[in-house]
């Protein structure tokens, strides 16, 4: 039997989506914000609300702070992206508890299409296709873009382990970090 030629595909490469969910690296609230285009106010109620809530560490008390997993960041812009796209809140929650369930290998294949109202989810372009043809689909939202896009701006950002102690004096700040962990550096190296 002969084979038939592949179709391109309208996914990234599985491949490409390398495993980014480091187990322990976490990155805090401003930095999962300014990754996913969203304030700290949104952040906050969706932690708060359990539409996304940190998976590396939860805020256990006042000044603790919350750690975001690379997958936690890339579930936020792609809800960011449904806000602004204009489909409810009640709607997105749906799309987010069938989101939650993949791995961020699986996510790069999810294609999201929403006619306003209702969120598909497709993971192959027959899918996409279908519903098309049906008339539903008005606007698209490929996961595989949001992560290529996240991959890049986390690149920059500092990161922490979550094994260490939440009271230590320093943080193990995997990323660039700001300005006043810099300092620091800088000072306890001379001392």
């Amino acid at each position: 039997m002969d084979e038939l030629p592949m179709q391109g595909s309208l996914f990234a490469d599985p491949a490409e989506s390398g495993a980014d969910d480091t187990a322990g690296v976490g990155y805090r609230g401003p930095t999962a914000c300014a990754a996913a285009g969203i304030t700290y106010r949104q952040l906050d109620y969706w932690a708060r609300t359990s539409l996304v809530v940190p998976t590396v560490r939860t805020a256990s008390g006042s000044g603790s702070q919350r750690l975001y997993s690379f997958k936690d960041i890339l579930v936020l812009k792609v809800v960011k992206r449904l806000l602004d796209a204009g489909v409810s809140l009640q709607n997105i929650r749906v799309a987010v508890d069938t989101l939650r369930a993949r791995g961020v290998a699986d996510l790069a294949q999810v294609t999201l299409l929403s006619d306003g109202t209702t969120v598909y989810e497709c993971t192959s372009s027959e899918e996409v296709v279908d519903l098309l043809q049906g008339g539903q689909g008005v606007f698209g939202i490929a996961v595989s873009g949001a992560l290529r896009e996240l991959r890049g701006s986390l690149e920059h950002l500092p990161s922490e382990r979550a094994d260490l102690d939440e009271g230590s004096a320093e943080p193990a700040v995997t990323g660039a970090g700001d300005e006043l962990s810099q300092r620091r550096q800088r000072r306890s190296a001379t001392a």
